[in-house]
């Protein structure tokens, strides 16, 4: 039974890119959804599309070969707005060298975005 469908798609993502796969196809929901098209918009993926299956809807997802490591960050740490660089350093590698996604009152971005409108939120993923 699957509990966090965020961790399980950032996992499979993961682990299909290191093997070296074109693309994988994962579950579906709207957080999923939100997540693929900020990595897609930093060019972490390709396109992707929803594939309707009568269960559940999965995403097909186009993988470039370019995630060294992505996951969820567990429990769901929340943080102001000028707090992101402790975050910035337990999870990425450097400074300005990947990102971290972020769910705030005006929806889920990146760490960048919600320091320009200086909001804080919970941490969801990291990748690079």
């Amino acid at each position: 039974m699957r509990h966090d469908v965020l961790s399980d798609v950032l996992s499979a993502v993961k682990n299909a890119d290191n093997v070296g796969k074109t693309e994988t196809i994962v579950s579906a929901s709207n957080m999923v959804k939100e997540i693929l098209i900020i990595f897609q918009k930093n060019g972490y993926i390709g396109n992707f599309e929803m594939i309707e299956d009568g269960k559940g809807n999965q995403f097909k997802i186009e993988l470039f070969g370019k995630i060294n490591n992505c996951g969820s960050i567990r429990p769901r740490y929340s943080t102001k707005a000028d707090n992101y660089e402790k975050w910035e350093r337990r999870f990425l590698p450097a400074a300005n060298v990947g990102l971290l996604i972020v769910s705030t009152s005006q929806g889920i971005v990146t760490y960048h975005e919600s320091k320009e409108k200086k909001i804080g939120g919970k941490l969801l993923a990291f990748i690079y």
